[in-house]
């Protein structure tokens, strides 16, 4: 299984973007997903995830702004980021969860799965 994040690039203060996580490969059931993000010099820090059952786990940092959410006919999770700030330019990541497991977890190493990561940067 092998996951592609896309959707990031420039934006500015108080804008939005959508970032995709496409997975691709055998078939996939790994349905608990999460969004992770690092900035240059910091951790990689939760985002938000979502359960098999599709309920929501949000930082404290993004409430309110952004959303998860996944089309299973297409295998894709969406992370919509809106009222952004210079604070969240970072890499982000998706990740998915082993199979079989149905809750999300806010560590990284409880993630098994990982895209290449994509680019946000938000512009003063």
């Amino acid at each position: 299984v092998q996951l592609q994040a896309s959707g990031g690039g420039l934006v500015q203060a108080g804008g939005s973007l959508r970032l995709s996580c496409a997975a691709s490969g055998r078939a996939f059931s790994n349905c608990v997903m999460g969004w992770f993000r690092q900035a240059p010099g910091k951790e990689r820090e939760f985002v938000v995830g979502i359960s098999c059952s599709g309920g929501n786990t949000t930082a404290d940092s993004v409430k309110g702004r952004f959303t998860i959410s996944r089309d299973n006919t297409k295998n894709t999770v969406y992370l919509q980021m809106n009222s952004l700030k210079p604070e969240d330019t970072a890499v982000y990541y998706c990740a998915a969860r082993g199979s079989g497991i149905t809750v999300v977890h806010t560590t990284p190493r409880a993630y098994i799965v990982w895209g290449q990561g994509t680019l946000v940067t938000v512009s003063s």
